[in-house]
């Protein structure tokens, strides 16, 4: 064993055997006096029970855990928010994006065509692209147009049996060989919002100072999402599903999803939530 297993009524480390390799990284132990006792810590990550896709999904924060105060209170801004900004000139069409990422547009598009939308902050800022930009300029315009490709198509058109979700994360935790350098949550975000507009709100990031999804989630409707960086609330899921969440507490009345973003922040500013 590799820690030393002291028998607790013998006080003697001589002769001590494993008995069993316990599943949650523990071990049982038997002392030549005849004593069985379990030795070690359990390891955290193989004594949490495994959840499935769905089962993880049904457990995430949504709106039936807003506090009902926090949700009026929501609903107010709204209106108030509604009455000053019934409509709303979006700053870019996402058309020309749109085709672009479609599948016969992404392999056929002229490559600055994509460096073009990485480097685009009409609509949503894309984030920092200097990384981004860099690598570009070292693997060469048609190298990093390949990656870059092949990037947004698995992000897009991956394997069905991997969902989107799981698909996003490959790429933020740079796990396949063809992810983009720099093209990462920001960036992989805004294709989601052109290719899909009616589903994912620009709002680029889960959690940043600035207010993330995350810290919009707290600060408009009282509501704690969970912290990234866990084997189970990958950032990945985290960026889909804070997504949805906030589309479905937003709700109707808004032109478009750049409407329902600009609301959002627009609410998160205003005075704390109900006392």
């Amino acid at each position: 064993m590799s820690v030393l297993a002291m028998c607790p009524l013998c006080a003697d480390d001589d002769d001590v055997e494993v008995v069993e390799d316990l599943s949650d990284g523990r071990q049982r132990v038997r002392h030549r006096c005849g004593y069985e006792w379990t030795h070690g810590a359990a390891d955290v990550a193989k004594s949490r029970p495994a959840y499935t896709l769905d089962e993880l999904r049904s457990r995430f924060p949504g709106p039936r855990d807003v506090d009902p105060k926090w949700l009026l209170r929501a609903e107010e801004l709204k209106a108030e928010y509604l009455q000053r900004e019934p409509g709303f000139d979006p700053a870019v069409s996402w058309t020309t994006y749109q085709q672009l990422f479609s599948t016969d547009g992404l392999w056929t598009c002229d490559p600055v065509d994509l460096w073009a939308f990485a480097n685009d902050e009409a609509g949503a800022p894309p984030g920092d692209p200097s990384v981004f930009n860099a690598a570009w300029n070292e693997m060469g315009t048609e190298v990093a147009a390949r990656y870059t490709r092949n990037t947004v198509d698995y992000l897009l058109r991956g394997p069905d049996d991997i969902p989107l979700e799981d698909r996003l994360q490959h790429l933020l935790s740079g796990t396949k060989p063809f992810s983009m350098p720099g093209f990462k949550e920001a960036m992989l975000t805004k294709v989601l919002c052109v290719v899909d507009a009616e589903r994912f709100l620009p709002i680029l990031e889960y959690t940043t100072e600035a207010g993330g999804k995350r810290e919009i989630a707290r600060l408009v409707y009282g509501l704690e999402l969970p912290a990234p960086g866990t084997v189970d609330w990958t950032l990945g899921r985290l960026v889909v599903w804070s997504n949805d969440v906030l589309h479905a507490l937003a709700g109707e009345g808004f032109a478009n999803q750049e409407h329902a973003a600009a609301f959002l922040r627009w609410a998160k500013d205003q005075a704390a939530g109900p006392s």
